[in-house]
């Protein structure tokens, strides 16, 4: 079993994070998908580390990385959300409807997820 971070590896790691998700803006602005990919997966990496750190290692400058990232992490979200309504309207466009795109629209994204596993 890993051991929980230290005060000063969690620092480190969400320092990590926050650069991560720098570069995930830089890719989503790109529309770069390896470096999205590479975001997504280096952020869940990091989110493991983070959960093994306990609340005990949170001290002042993690509370401010921590709500750093979550900001960042945030406007990262709505881009992608712009991104993939971009798409879907281009789809739209393309096919001059979209009853086979459409065939779930009104259920929410969590649901999705969900349902993946």
């Amino acid at each position: 079993m890993s051991q929980a971070l230290s005060p000063f590896d969690l620092r480190d790691t969400l320092r990590q994070m926050v650069a991560v998700l720098q570069e995930e803006r830089q890719a989503l602005a790109g529309l770069d998908l390896d470096g999205i990919m590479g975001s997504a997966s280096a952020k869940s990496a990091m989110c493991d580390a983070i959960d093994m750190a306990g609340i005990s290692a949170i001290d002042d400058e993690c509370r401010g990385l921590l709500e750093a990232a979550k900001k960042m992490n945030e406007v990262n979200r709505q881009v992608r959300n712009l991104i993939a309504a971009n798409v879907a309207a281009r789809l739209e466009a393309f096919t001059g409807g979209s009853a086979v795109y459409r065939a779930r629209a009104n259920a929410p994204a969590y649901a999705y997820a969900a349902a993946r596993g």
